[in-house]
C-alpha cells in the first residue's frame, strides 16, 4: 500500500515537473509532440470539404444539412475514440428552438406631420420579434432617440435620465461612447453595450415597444448587406428568449436613417455628435412609426454535439476543459451572382475541422491530462449563440468545475504567421498557458486587433464567461510570414466586406495550410496545458465576470 502511494506520488511530481518545463521551456513533451505529429491537414482538410459542402446546404439550425453536420461530427468523435459528451448517454444534447419568418412584404412607414416615408423590408430596414407571434402590430407609435441607449452606472452613463419610455419605439446608435482611454468603455475596444443584444434587452427592460438600431459600417465593422443576409430569411430562439419581450427589434440603413431624421428637419450627423456626452438627454422626435409583422412560426429541434476524454486524476478528472466551435451556419439565402448556398467555410466549418482535428491527437496521448476534455460543436451560434447558450444553462458539468472554455471560430487559412491575435487578452489567467502555447508555435501574442469589432461578446465564449468561467479565444494574427506588413489587415477586411456571411465563404483555391496547422500546435498545447495544471484559471481581479466565478467555484 505504502509503495503504491510512493509510486503516485513519484508520477504525480513527474507530471507537475513536466508542466512546468512546458510552461517554461516553450516546448513539448515527447508524449506531446508524439500525439501532435499523428495530425496532419490532411485530416483537417477532409472535415472541411464534407463540413462546407454544397450537400449540407449552409447548415441552418434544423434542417436537412444541419442533421448531416450533427450525425457526421458525432461519427468522428466516436470513430476518434471519445465515450459520448451529450446528455442520456449519447453524442448528443438536443434543445428546442423557434423558428420565425417574417413576411417580406411588410414596410416600416413613419409620419411627421403631413410627411410620409417608407422603409422596404431587407432593403433598407429588418425587422423582426421576440414575441413569437403570428400577428404583431405597432400603430403610430413615437419615437424617441436615445443616444447610444446605455445605462452603465460604473461608467456614470445614462442616456435615459429617467425619462419614461415605455410604450415607446427606441432610435439609437450602435457601438458605445469612444474614447483613447480604456478606462472608459473599453477605450477603443467595444464593450457589450455596444452590442445590438444589449441595445434590445435595455429596450426591453425599460419597457419599449420596440427599437431601431441606425446601422453604419464602422460602428457595425461590417456593411448593411451582413445585416441584410443574416436577419432577413427564418431567424431563431430558443423558446424563453432574452430580451423577447419587445414586438420589434430592427435595423434601419444609415441613409435610411437619415431620412427618418430628416423628416423633422433635424440633422441625424448632429444628433450623433450630440450623444457622445454624458449630458445628453432622450429626443422625441416628433415621429411616428407604423408596421405590422406577420411570422410564420416553427417549433424545431436542433442539438449540440459533444465527445469526452476522460482526465487521468481521482479528482481534477471531475473537472472539464471544454473547446466548443458552432458547427451552423445561414443556409440556403437570397441568391448572390447566383449562389443561394450560405457555406460558411471560414465560419465556421473550419472551427469545428480544427476542433475534431485537436480531439484526435488528444486521443493519441499514452498520458492523458488530469483533467477531462470536452469536445463540444455546438449549433445556433448564427441565430444568437443559441446552442452554447442552452449547454450554458444545462451543463453537462457544474459551471465551477469547467476550468477554461477554449472557443474557436474561425481558422487561418492563409499562411504562417508571426503573430496571434487573443480577444480579451489580459482578463484571465489563461494568458500564463496563452503565452507558453505561442512560444512552442513560434507566434507571439497580441491584443485584439479589431477591437471595435467587440469580438469577445460575439461568439460562444460569451455564453461561458457570463456563467463565470474563464475564456480563450483567438483571432488569426496579422504579421503573415513572406507578405508586407499591411497584407494581414487588407485580407481580415476584405473577409468582412465581400465574404463574412456571405454564399462566397466557400473553400478556395489560394488557401494554404501551414497556418493552420501552426494554430493546431498551438492550441493542442494551449489545452494540454490547462488541462493538466491543478491550479485552476481564474479571471483578473475586477473583471466583469470575477463575482459569478467566484460564487460558481464555492
Amino acid at each position: 500500500m505504502k509503495g503504491n502511494c510512493i509510486l503516485k506520488i513519484t508520477a504525480c511530481l513527474t507530471f507537475c515537473v513536466m508542466l512546468v518545463q512546458g510552461f517554461a521551456s516553450g516546448q513539448m513533451n515527447v508524449d506531446e509532440q508524439k500525439a501532435f505529429s499523428s495530425l496532419n491537414s490532411h485530416i483537417f482538410q477532409s472535415h472541411l470539404k464534407f463540413l462546407a459542402s454544397d450537400l449540407l446546404e449552409g447548415r441552418a439550425p434544423a434542417t436537412r444539412g444541419d442533421t448531416l453536420a450533427q450525425k457526421y461530427i458525432a461519427s468522428q468523435l466516436q470513430l476518434i475514440g471519445l465515450k459520448p459528451g451529450g446528455e442520456n448517454g449519447t453524442y448528443f444534447q438536443r434543445f428546442p428552438i423557434i423558428g420565425t419568418t417574417a413576411d417580406p412584404s411588410m414596410e416600416l412607414v413613419a409620419r411627421s406631420g403631413s410627411k410620409e416615408e417608407h422603409f422596404k423590408f431587407r432593403e433598407e430596414f429588418i425587422g423582426f420579434s421576440g414575441l413569437q407571434e403570428e400577428n404583431i402590430d405597432i400603430a403610430k407609435v413615437e419615437v424617441v432617440f436615445v443616444g447610444y441607449g446605455i445605462v452603465a452606472p460604473e461608467q456614470k452613463w445614462d442616456d435615459y435620465k429617467g425619462v419614461d419610455v415605455k410604450g415607446k419605439v427606441l432610435l439609437m446608435m450602435n457601438d458605445d461612447p469612444p474614447s483613447n482611454d480604456p478606462k472608459f468603455f473599453g477605450g477603443k475596444a467595444r464593450t457589450y453595450y455596444g452590442r445590438w443584444t444589449y441595445k434590445y434587452e435595455i429596450a426591453a427592460r425599460k419597457g419599449a415597444l420596440g427599437a431601431i438600431i441606425i446601422h453604419t459600417s464602422e460602428s457595425a465593422g461590417y456593411p448593411f448587406q451582413v445585416v441584410q443576409t443574416s436577419w432577413s430569411g427564418e431567424n431563431f430562439s430558443l423558446p424563453q428568449s432574452k430580451g423577447g419581450s419587445m414586438k420589434l427589434s430592427s435595423w434601419l440603413s444609415e441613409s435610411a436613417s437619415k431620412r427618418l431624421v430628416g423628416m423633422t428637419g433635424k440633422d441625424l450627423g448632429a444628433m450623433m455628435k450630440s450623444a457622445q456626452s454624458r449630458k445628453f438627454n432622450p429626443v422625441s422626435l416628433g415621429i411616428t412609426v407604423s408596421v405590422h409583422l406577420h411570422n410564420t412560426l416553427r417549433k424545431l429541434t436542433t442539438a449540440n454535439v459533444g465527445g469526452l476524454l476522460g482526465g487521468t486524476d481521482p479528482l481534477l478528472s471531475k473537472e472539464v476543459v471544454i473547446f466548443t466551435a458552432h458547427f451552423d451556419h445561414l443556409g440556403i439565402v437570397k441568391p448572390v451572382n447566383g449562389d443561394s448556398i450560405d457555406n460558411g467555410a471560414l465560419d465556421n466549418a473550419s472551427g469545428v475541422s480544427m476542433v475534431l482535428t485537436l480531439a484526435e491527437g488528444f486521443a493519441h496521448l499514452s498520458q492523458r491530462p488530469k483533467r477531462s476534455m470536452l469536445f463540444l460543436l455546438v449549433g445556433g451560434e448564427e441565430a444568437g449563440t443559441l446552442g452554447s447558450e442552452y449547454y450554458a444553462a444545462h451543463p453537462t458539468f457544474p459551471a465551477g468545475k469547467i476550468a477554461a472554455d477554449i472557443n474557436i471560430d474561425g481558422v487561418n487559412m492563409f499562411g504562417e504567421t508571426r503573430d496571434l491575435s487573443m480577444i480579451g487578452k489580459g482578463r484571465s489567467t489563461i494568458d500564463e498557458a496563452v503565452n507558453a502555447a505561442a512560444k512552442v508555435a513560434g507566434l507571439s501574442v497580441k491584443p485584439d486587433q479589431f477591437p471595435e469589432q467587440g469580438s469577445f461578446y460575439r461568439s460562444d465564449q460569451f455564453s461561458f464567461a457570463a456563467i463565470g468561467v474563464p475564456t480563450a479565444y483567438f483571432d488569426t494574427g496579422i504579421d503573415f510570414v513572406g507578405k508586407p506588413a499591411s497584407w494581414g489587415k487588407q485580407m481580415a477586411r476584405e473577409y468582412n466586406e465581400t465574404n463574412y456571411h456571405q454564399p462566397s465563404d466557400e473553400i478556395r483555391s489560394d488557401w494554404t495550410y501551414e497556418g493552420t496547422m501552426q494554430q493546431a500546435k498551438f492550441y493542442f498545447h494551449l489545452a494540454y496545458l490547462v488541462a493538466g495544471n491543478p491550479a485552476m484559471p481564474r479571471w483578473t481581479r475586477g473583471d466583469e465576470f470575477e463575482a459569478v466565478r467566484l460564487k460558481a467555484v464555492k
